[in-house]
């Protein structure tokens, strides 16, 4: 059984020092998770792709203590928080997380996360001969530990081995039978807008791939679910590879091979 999420000493202000180090995370956690059995599934997903929730004393007036929580989240999903709406319902969940601490939710907001460049920016701005737009439709992200390669991005070195591997497949078949690589591109279901680590076409048909890594454990049912939806959508054939495989070069080919097998089935 996993062990319980840390709680700040709630005596203390939200921002004090003693709580930062925990407070972005509970906060985020018990919020999403209160949205979850409130049957605000969106909600919930929309404060989990949170990466930290920056919290700071905004009015301390006549014994009031509110908060202004800044909700930093990927350039890529910001357009989808830049939303009153979406931030007053994530509002309207985290007030009720605090209700009865004498704490209270002033304002909620969001913005993007600064990009870190890493030692290695010149090099990857010329890989993809300048700033271009990639396979997501945006600019580049230059953070460390985001690889480029044939001027498309992936979210870390487990995705490209994998992509890699596909590529040698892609180059050892005929021009007849080849098959189409989409590593992180964007596509609406109805109610939700995902990025498929890699979309594969193949013989008329299109499969998914997706890579986990530790992020996913305890999360069964909403793997479950998101993979249900893109098979509801018309794709063929969702399948998954821990990071643990991907690391053995023969088990990333073994699982390439079955899931093109299945694909063309």
């Amino acid at each position: 059984m996993s062990a319980e999420l840390a709680s700040p000493n709630m005596s203390l202000p939200l921002d004090a020092d003693a709580n930062a180090p925990l407070v972005s995370e509970w906060l985020l956690g018990t919020s999403a998770v209160l949205a979850h059995h409130l049957g605000q599934a969106d909600t919930a997903r929309m404060i989990a792709d949170v990466m930290v929730a920056e919290v700071r004393l905004w009015n301390s007036d006549y014994d009031h203590e509110g908060y202004r929580i800044v909700l930093v989240v990927d350039p890529s999903l910001y357009p989808a928080y830049d939303n009153e709406a979406v931030k007053g319902n994530i509002a309207g969940v985290m007030r009720q997380v605090l209700r009865g601490s004498g704490k209270d939710i002033d304002e909620v907001d969001a913005r993007p996360s600064i990009l870190r460049l890493g030692p290695a920016w010149r090099s990857q701005i010329k890989a993809t001969d300048g700033p271009k737009v990639s396979n997501q439709g945006r600019k580049h992200q230059l953070e460390p530990g985001h690889p480029v390669q044939d001027q498309l991005r992936f979210t870390n070195e487990w995705e490209l081995r994998v992509y890699q591997t596909l590529k040698r497949r892609q180059e050892s078949m005929d021009e007849n039978e080849t098959i189409g690589i989409m590593p992180l591109g964007g596509m609406r279901v109805r109610g939700h807008t995902f990025e498929p680590d890699l979309l594969i076409t193949y013989c008329g048909y299109v499969g998914v791939i997706e890579i986990d890594g530790p992020q996913h454990r305890g999360h069964a049912g909403y793997d479950h679910s998101r993979s249900r939806l893109l098979l509801n959508a018309g794709v063929k054939h969702v399948d998954r590879l821990n990071v643990e495989d991907s690391t053995q070069p023969l088990q990333v080919e073994r699982f390439v091979d079955g899931f093109l097998a299945r694909l063309k089935r």
